[in-house]
């Protein structure tokens, strides 16, 4: 999000980011207002948790639809563990808190990967925008109740296309019956924390039920096509990098045999 993040503030408006002390990816700006916390890990943790996470996906075995699955649950056991890492770090730090508080926004940009801004945005009772390319386990699906037909819309890890046989379909529904009980576990720890700081019960997809708007950074031209709901907004051309222009190179004339 930082290309968007810097170009709200170079426009004039008022951005604070707010962002762990390790952070891969944020951080100051010259047109934003940065604010830190404290978190029991290091950028080197981090990188390393990741490197690791990603490479377990990678060389996960997908060579059968029972394989797939177990390697489903697998990711969705380590994102419980990665989404949460640093959940009560911010949202139990007091002063950090009470600074966001007075701040008065009139909005929050998150991505909803990350369980915090997600939770701050109903804490602090303000209009939530979300910002994602796809949930590994669907909570954009089942907060919006976005129609999501098994028989051509396949579900995340399963690497089927919008092309099934009759076999993938029967696998895709059964993915698909399964889907929620992902999320639950996935959001385990978030649900638990979310309901301590709203003091009420409650979880994550109810929350991002409520969500103003969801910035969907895919396009079709890339993605399977699927049904969206009126407040998902594509916007693939977000992720672009700015193009530079190319080196003026000069050409001979000269013919060659």
């Amino acid at each position: 999000m930082k290309p968007l993040v810097e170009e709200l503030g170079r426009r004039g408006n008022q951005v604070v980011v707010v962002i762990p002390e390790a952070s891969l990816s944020m951080g100051p700006s010259d047109h934003t207002t940065t604010l830190t916390y404290p978190v029991p890990f290091t950028k080197a943790n981090l990188e390393g948790n990741v490197d690791t996470g990603v490479s377990k996906l990678l060389n996960a075995d997908v060579s059968t639809d029972y394989a797939r699955f177990i390697g489903f649950i697998n990711t969705m056991d380590m994102l419980k563990t990665l989404t949460s890492r640093n959940l009560e770090s911010a949202l139990f730090n007091k002063d950090l808190m009470k600074k966001l508080k007075d701040y008065n926004f009139d909005a929050i940009l998150t991505d909803p990967f990350e369980p915090i801004g997600v939770i701050l945005a109903e804490y602090l009772s303000i209009p939530a925008i979300y910002s994602q390319i796809s949930h590994p386990c669907g909570a954009d699906t089942l907060a919006t109740k976005c129609p999501h037909p098994s028989s051509y819309v396949p579900q995340p890890l399963t690497h089927f296309s919008d092309r099934m046989s009759f076999w993938q379909r029967s696998v895709n529904l059964l993915r698909s019956l399964v889907q929620p009980m992902g999320c639950a576990h996935v959001f385990t720890n978030a649900d638990e924390i979310a309901s301590r700081v709203l003091q009420k019960k409650t979880s994550m997809v109810e929350i991002m039920s409520r969500a103003a708007l969801w910035f969907m950074r895919f396009d079709f031209a890339f993605e399977l096509p699927r049904p969206m709901m009126p407040n998902m907004i594509l916007v693939g051309g977000l992720d672009s990098k700015k193009t530079k222009p190319l080196p003026q190179v000069s050409v001979s004339n000269s013919c060659y045999r």
